[in-house]
């Protein structure tokens, strides 16, 4: 996707730069989760039954969890995770409704 810089009246392309690291990103995204997403931080590298969340939040609005795992590079394996995290929510549903 196409990224633009705007200023006054003028759009200019934005070239894409790599972070150095997936922690880099993860801590400015921790950092401003409020005003990114509008979620409240809930902890960092959460592990769970043999899984780790890289960033756990949640949503006050719908009071849900949301889970945000930083991929540096392109991975089919993120479908295969994506899943594990879902498997993992779902079974831990009851014990969370407290929240």
């Amino acid at each position: 996707m196409a990224l633009f810089a705007r200023q006054k009246n003028k759009l200019s392309s934005v070239s894409e730069k790599s972070a150095p690291i997936e922690r880099a990103i993860q801590q400015l995204t921790e950092a401003n989760l409020q005003e990114i997403f509008n979620l409240q931080f809930v902890s960092t590298e959460f592990a769970h039954n043999n899984l780790r969340i890289d960033t756990l939040c949640h949503d006050p609005e719908n009071k849900a969890f949301v889970i945000i795992e930083y991929k540096k590079d392109r991975s089919f394996s993120v479908i295969d995770q994506g899943f594990s995290y879902l498997a993992l929510m779902l079974n831990n549903k009851a014990s969370s409704s407290a929240v």
